[in-house]
């Protein structure tokens, strides 16, 4: 069928401007960043949410010779970067990899300084004051606890949104980075977020994730770890029960087990820690506020 000149370059335009429309609904904006699950945060114990660029096929990420969580689709890729307590302010950089670049490249972000408060606590003397066989115990554990923390499993697919349901309804009585001293001695910065509740309340998965341990250790009490993929890990301790058995596979929202006092505690609350590539970083920064 003939179609007159001036019909095909209307038709023509129209087709480009559907197409540009289509190319808006994946573009990024401000907008979408600031709406992005985890926040970014670049300070001791933040994340930092680096953009990768497009590419064919996801890109390997690293920091420091630990894979990082990446996120996205081809049109952009995104790191997150777990920045451990301990980092010093100033520039740090990733090492990316692709299978479309013959050589690695770095990617720089900058750590900002941040002070955290402090808080003093009185627990049982032999808590802060270790026995010889209390102290053999705690460094079994801390050795043990080091190979569950260097868990990397790859995910053949993660959601766009990290964004995480609070695993147990009550009052946030301890916040992330707190300096800590027991019974008038220093101790490392509170690595979680402290939420009280009453003995026996159920405590949830906040993402699908994989049980890779349960125990009962000196400080932590009973204690639950996730696995939601790509080094993304959560802690959950000081428990009465545990629900839930190495192996299992949780969905978001299902009971893994319920609040206690074991552990080194004041009283009954959920201590929460989630790990981002073997740093320890702020649970807020997955919920809303």
């Amino acid at each position: 069928m003939h179609v007159p000149i001036r019909r095909r370059q209307l038709l023509g335009g129209a087709a480009s401007v559907l197409a540009m429309q289509a190319l808006n609904l994946h573009a990024r904006t401000p907008d979408d960043a600031a709406a992005a699950w985890p926040r970014s945060s670049q300070v001791p114990g933040g994340i930092a949410r680096l953009s990768l660029g497009p590419g064919a096929q996801r890109p390997q990420a690293l920091a420091e010779g630990v894979p990082l969580l990446v996120l996205g689709d081809p049109i952009e890729w995104t790191a997150l970067v777990g920045i451990p307590l301990s980092a010093v302010p100033g520039e740090r950089r990733i090492e990316v990899r692709s299978a479309s670049a013959a050589a690695a490249r770095q990617v720089a972000y900058t750590v900002s300084p941040k002070k955290y408060s402090e808080q003093r606590l009185k627990v049982a003397p032999r808590t802060v004051d270790l026995s010889p066989a209390d102290q053999a115990r705690y460094e079994r554990e801390r050795t043990h606890l080091a190979s569950v923390m260097a868990t990397f499993t790859e995910a053949a697919a993660l959601p766009a949104s990290l964004q995480m349901q609070v695993p147990v309804p009550g009052r946030r009585s301890s916040s992330f980075g707190l300096r800590r001293i027991f019974n008038g001695q220093a101790r490392n910065p509170h690595s979680g977020m402290d939420i009280a509740a009453a003995t026996g309340t159920p405590v949830v998965a906040p993402l699908p994730g994989k049980v890779i341990d349960t125990g009962d250790y000196f400080f932590n009490g009973n204690t639950v770890w996730l696995d939601h993929g790509g080094g993304l890990l959560s802690m959950y301790c000081h428990l009465s029960a545990i629900d839930a058995q190495p192996g299992a596979q949780l969905r978001a929202g299902e009971r893994l087990g319920e609040v206690g006092a074991t552990g080194r505690v004041t009283g009954p609350h959920l201590h929460w820690s989630v790990m981002l590539n073997r740093a320890m970083v702020d649970p807020a920064l997955f919920i809303e506020a």
